[in-house]
């Protein structure tokens, strides 16, 4: 459960690790006293219910509260196997970053941005590509140790290349990945991957260059295909393609993705549409996990689910003696708020706890106030404290304000 908002009495709150019981919250006079910091360990005092979400309203909290700055090396009993300020209320350890360089995209798809098009936020709005870093670096010296960059499109970032160098010299990150549409990656594949580029998804919903047009509403699916193929030639194993499927657009073509990882490494992900502001979203779209599911095993029936670690968000099979696999997102149908680890940085530099919500804090505006990483952190473990157990439901989500797709980050 996690501490309500006013506490009548003090208690303790407990955290698992996978050794042993450790505590990670502490009431001291109605307040969340939280025990360690990667960055600093320091000793830090948190309000719970502080909603700082601009300069103006974190230099109102911070007038009330005194923030200790007396470096100490805390005892081994109270060290804590990860940063509290990532640590949500009900025990989720948030060590997966995800990272939006960009509002812009080449392509229009129709599940991601508004037919009518995004007003784009004023460049001087954006995180500049030092601020980025900063707040790159303060997440992982608190435990992050993946990012993922996306966007808008983030391989049309001048500077993406200089961003995964710079990142590469992060200690503690272990793994950097991008998601892209694809359009400009076979050019660039040969400087990412020097760059230290780990990981690549590839957006793929149509296996017809003329559905996979009306999809995205421009052509490209060619320089989509030869920048698969690139990234197999290079040597990324796996390389993931996300399908997002649509009832009445490309569910027809389950089989054939999947046929596609017959003699190729790649993880086809299936991912099931889902509600953000303007890409119409309608139940009778999506089509969900168990239909697709059922779907494949028609054709492909002795299909075997694999063992994944408790926080990956796909749910993923293999047909005997193929090369590949595939994995479903079961985000609508069957969430996994309960394993999440994923935070979100918007391009603008919003903080975003979850991909549906709609509470944002912008560490942008707190940045730019001049706020120390101690202050940063506070504002940080302010909003992941205050994330809530599961999303609101595919029915609630379609009815809430949110940002469309594209302003997010996928």
């Amino acid at each position: 459960m996690a501490a309500p908002a006013s506490m009548s009495r003090c208690s303790l709150i407990r955290m698992r690790s996978l050794t042993n019981p450790r505590t990670f919250l502490r009431c001291v006079g109605g307040n969340v006293q939280r025990r360690y910091s990667g960055a600093t360990h320091q000793k830090n005092q948190l309000e719970p219910g502080d909603a700082t979400s601009s300069a103006h309203n974190f230099t109102s909290v911070t007038a009330e509260k005194t923030l200790s700055t007396r470096q100490e090396r805390l005892t081994d009993d109270s060290v804590l196997p990860f940063s509290a300020f990532l640590t949500d209320g009900f025990g989720r350890m948030h060590n997966y970053l995800r990272i939006s360089l960009t509002e812009k995209c080449n392509l229009r798809c129709q599940y991601c941005m508004p037919e009518e098009g995004v007003k784009l936020t004023p460049r001087t709005q954006l995180l500049s590509t030092s601020e980025l870093l900063t707040l790159s670096r303060l997440f992982v010296q608190e435990g992050v140790d993946k990012i993922r960059l996306t966007g808008g499109e983030p391989l049309i970032r001048p500077d993406v290349l200089d961003i995964i160098s710079e990142l590469r010299k992060l200690e503690g990150l272990k793994t950097i990945a991008v998601t892209t549409n694809g359009m400009n990656l076979a050019r660039l594949l040969p400087k990412l991957k020097d760059a230290g580029l780990d990981l690549i998804n590839i957006s793929l919903d149509s296996l017809v260059p003329a559905k996979f047009e009306f999809i995205v509403r421009r052509k490209g699916f060619h320089k989509v295909l030869e920048g698969i193929e690139k990234a197999v030639e290079v040597g990324y194993d796996p390389v993931k393609v996300n399908c997002v499927v649509m009832r009445g657009f490309n569910e027809d073509e389950l089989l054939d993705f999947v046929a596609l990882t017959e003699k190729k490494p790649l993880e086809v992900r299936f991912i099931e549409y889902m509600p953000f502001d303007g890409n119409k979203w309608n139940f009778k779209k999506m089509v969900s996990y168990q239909e697709m599911l059922d779907q494949i095993r028609q054709q492909w029936p002795n299909l075997e689910k694999l063992e994944t670690e408790h926080t990956h968000t796909a749910k993923t099979f293999k047909v005997p003696g193929f090369r590949g696999q595939v994995g479903f997102i079961t985000s609508m149908s069957e969430h996994f708020c309960g394993s999440c680890n994923r935070l979100r940085i918007t391009a603008d530099g919003n903080l975003k706890v979850c991909l549906f919500g709609n509470s944002e804090v912008s560490l942008r505006d707190v940045l730019r106030s001049g706020a120390s990483d101690e202050e940063l952190l506070q504002i940080i473990g302010a909003a992941v404290g205050r994330k809530k157990r599961q999303h609101a439901g595919m029915f609630n989500i379609s009815q809430m304000k949110n940002r469309p797709m594209i302003l997010i980050g996928g």
